[in-house]
C-alpha cells in the first residue's frame, strides 16, 4: 500500500495536547503507524552523562500515531485526507481531497 504520509510532509495535529500545530515529518515508523514531527509531542528524558554526551534533562520529539495528524493542504495549509491519482505515464500522485491540489510531482 501506498504510504499517505512520508518524510518531509506538513502535517497538523488533530489531538492530544500539540492540537492545531503544524509541523514537518522528520522520521517514518510504517510497521508502528508512527511517525515523528518536528517541534511536535515534546518529551523531557533524563540522560546519563558519557564521554561523548553531557548529561541532564534533554527535550526531544516523540513518535505520534499516525491517525492522530492529517496532512496539510498545500493550498491553504489546513487539515486534508490524501487521496491518490494515476497519471497517464503510470505514475501514482498524491491528491489533496479537499482542494484537489498534487501533493509530490
Amino acid at each position: 500500500m501506498a504510504a499517505k504520509i512520508k518524510k518531509g510532509d506538513k502535517v497538523v495535529v488533530l489531538t492530544g495536547k500539540d492540537k492545531g500545530k503544524t509541523g514537518e515529518v522528520v522520521q517514518m515508523f510504517p510497521s508502528e503507524d508512527r511517525a515523528v514531527v518536528r517541534g511536535i509531542n515534546l518529551v523531557r528524558r533524563h540522560q546519563k552523562q558519557t564521554a561523548q554526551s553531557e548529561g541532564g534533562i534533554l527535550t526531544k520529539e516523540a513518535p505520534i500515531h499516525v491517525s492522530n495528524i492529517a496532512l496539510a493542504d498545500p493550498k491553504d495549509g489546513k487539515a486534508t485526507r490524501v487521496g491518490f491519482k494515476i497519471e497517464s505515464d503510470g505514475r501514482k500522485l498524491r491528491v489533496a481531497k479537499r482542494s484537489g491540489e498534487t501533493i509530490d510531482g
